[in-house]
């Protein structure tokens, strides 16, 4: 039998829609662990298993940010995968992690696949997660989670961007289901918590307190224990083309939601909030990733 690797490529050589998990799948972790060294951030250690890896850090900016890409070289999640993330941002280490394209969650035949990111920030930290958006094709049955654990004076930014179904194709998710979490802490108490669970075809998809029939959505959160009225103002203010959109705010929490048809609609509006957010949290303007025009 065929790897779970060398089929997902025959799928994208050859275009064919067809199952490719035979319920064994990865078994992939990836540990990074930052730390400051003099005015620089530095990737003071890193472990995998599996396919999920990180190329060499990268300084685009000035000190001292440092920048990783997370790579997962099969190009797409099947039944049966199970992917671990854990980031660890040492005391006053201002760290960025992306990816180099959409993760692909590919159809089952039942077999769940999972993504479980963690990520602690230490004392006067600041991680900025902004991943590429998931597409979790008709029939998949996908399981991500995204959690967060603060120290008292650490920062975050990050987001999240799903679409139901191949909609450059004409798909729709009308088979398989997905459960979403994300989770945000500091000092061990819950500042917040999302949790949604979909189910393909279900009615409840149409419904307006759903997704009212999109099959894109997204979320995005920022803290940095405080958040002033002006701040909130200017993100109220970006405006939102190619679906909707709005930003709230709980105690030291600011929330932005996208729900449409377009990835790209949201992936823009989420970075425009952060070019608006990025000078409160780290005290600079933002530098869109390199890998992002690739």
């Amino acid at each position: 039998m065929s790897s779970p690797q060398a089929e997902i490529i025959a799928q994208e050589e050859d275009g064919a829609d067809r199952v490719v998990d035979d319920g064994a799948g990865w078994n992939a972790r990836l540990a990074l662990r930052f730390e400051r060294d003099g005015s620089r951030t530095v990737l003071r250690a890193r472990s995998h298993t599996g396919p999920l890896r990180v190329q060499k850090p990268f300084y685009p900016e000035a000190d001292p940010l440092c920048q990783v890409v997370v790579v997962h070289p099969p190009a797409g999640i099947v039944g049966g995968d199970s992917l671990a993330i854990e980031v660890e941002a040492g005391p006053l280490t201002h760290v960025q992690t992306t990816t180099p394209g959409a993760a692909k969650w590919y159809r089952s035949t039942g077999p769940i696949a999972s993504a479980s990111t963690s990520v602690r920030v230490a004392s006067g930290a600041l991680v900025e997660w902004l991943p590429l958006e998931s597409i979790v094709f008709d029939g998949a049955h996908a399981r991500i989670r995204l959690a967060i654990d603060l120290a008292a004076d650490a920062r975050f930014i990050g987001w999240d961007i799903a679409c139901l179904g191949r909609t450059a194709s004409g798909e729709r998710f009308r088979n398989g289901s997905m459960r979403q979490a994300l989770e945000l802490r500091r000092e061990g108490t819950l500042l917040w918590c999302d949790r949604c669970v979909l189910e393909g075809g279900a009615r409840s998809l149409q419904s307006g307190a759903v997704l009212g029939g999109a099959p894109v959505f997204g979320t995005m959160i920022a803290t940095s224990g405080t958040t002033d009225d002006a701040l909130l103002a200017a993100c109220r203010a970006v405006r939102c083309d190619g679906g909707a959109a709005a930003v709230t705010r709980v105690p030291h929490v600011l929330i932005a939601r996208y729900v449409g048809n377009s990835v790209a609609a949201a992936r823009t509006y989420f970075a425009t909030l952060w070019r608006v957010l990025r000078p409160a949290l780290a005290g600079r303007e933002a530098v869109y990733p390199r890998i992002w025009n690739t």
